[in-house]
This record gives structure tokens, sequence and C-alpha cells, in this order.
């Protein structure tokens, strides 16, 4: 039995695009299937011309498919990736989702297994308060929310943030610490095991 995941993400210069890719092939390694989507972008062309990163990563990221809600359909697990924008996920995921209330009023987001990082340019760019603010839909959804909590020591390494994997950003090199891969595969495989359970149990009923 195959899990069916979702990597839904909004990136501008590619850091929430790295975490995706990473929750991807965790997400394949774990033995899910596997989608990479990313939300539409709403920014005018003319704004993102005038950022090279900005226009750099829209190029080398045009391939990958734009989430629809019949991806959420699809979908046993959602993982989600935003960076923050004043404390709150960036307006392109929150267009996205504020797409999605034709298949929450048939039922269609209820019991969706997700899960959600984020990142910010400093300690305190209100990463936690961005992941909170997605999880806020994602009760309105009716969907299991499944956090890393601290359930292993890579959630420490990558900074300690029990809600979801978070990150902070060079603002020069757009680096960030190498061992956050590991808490991102941690959160994925940890999202697609409860969904495997809560699939089982489904089955058998």
């Amino acid at each position: 039995m195959s899990i069916k995941l979702a990597v839904v993400y909004y990136s501008s210069t590619g850091v929430n695009h790295q975490l995706a890719e990473w929750a991807a092939e965790a997400g394949k390694e774990a033995g899910a299937e596997v989608k990479l989507l990313r939300a539409a972008e709403l920014a005018p062309q003319s704004v993102i011309d005038r950022m090279p990163l900005w226009k750099a990563h829209a190029e080398a990221t045009e391939h990958i498919p734009v989430v629809t809600t019949d991806d959420i359909v699809w979908a046993d697990a959602i993982i989600f990736s935003t960076p923050t924008r004043f404390g709150v996920m960036a307006s392109q995921l929150k267009q996205f989702l504020d797409t999605t209330g034709g298949i929450f009023f048939e039922g269609k987001t209820a019991n969706k297994v997700v899960s959600a990082m984020s990142s910010a340019e400093n300690p305190h760019g209100g990463q936690e308060a961005t992941i909170l603010s997605l999880y806020t839909m994602m009760y309105h959804w009716g969907a299991i929310v499944v956090t890393p909590g601290y359930t292993d020591a890579s959630i420490f390494a990558a900074g300690g943030n029990p809600y979801g994997t978070s990150v902070t950003v060079d603002a020069q090199t757009k680096s960030m610490k190498e061992n956050v891969r590991d808490a991102v595969a941690h959160q994925t495989k940890r999202v697609v095991e409860v969904a495997t359970w809560l699939k089982q149990g489904r089955l058998q009923h």
C-alpha cells in the first residue's frame, strides 16, 4: 500500500524549493508516491525581472507543475513549505489555499495528513507563527496535523522547532545549515508513517 504525498511549496529565491525537494526525496525513500508542486506566482513579471535571484529561480523551476485542488484530493498526505511574510505564509500559497473552498465543502480535505515547513532571514523572523498560521487553515479543513515535535535528534540540530522544520537563511547567499536536510527527512518520514497508519485503519473498516 503506497501513500500519495503532495509536497506543495512557494519559493521566490529557492530556499523553500530546496526544502520541498528534500521532502520529496525523503517521501520517495519512505515508499510514497510523490508529487512536487509549486504555488502559482502572483508577483508582476516587472517586479521579478528587477530581482536577479528571483528571476533566475522562477526560470529554473517553471517546469514544476502548479498545484491545483485536484492534487489535494489525490493526496493522502501533504507537506507545505513557505517563506515567512510578516509572520504568516506567503500570499502565493495563501491564494491557492483560498481556492480550496469547493473541495472543503465536499468533505474532500477532511482527514488529510498535513505538516509544514518555513524560512526567514533571522532566528526570530516569524517561522513558528507562519507554520501555525497555515495549521489554522488545516484545522478548518478537518486535516490531521502531524508535527515533528522533538521525536528525533535532527530536530534539535536544525534549530529545535517542534511545529515543523524551519530555517534561518543568510540574506546574501540564501544558504542554510546543512543538517536541516536530516530534519526535513525525519519530518517527511513521520508524515508518511502516520498517513500509512490512517490508511491501513480505513481499509480494515
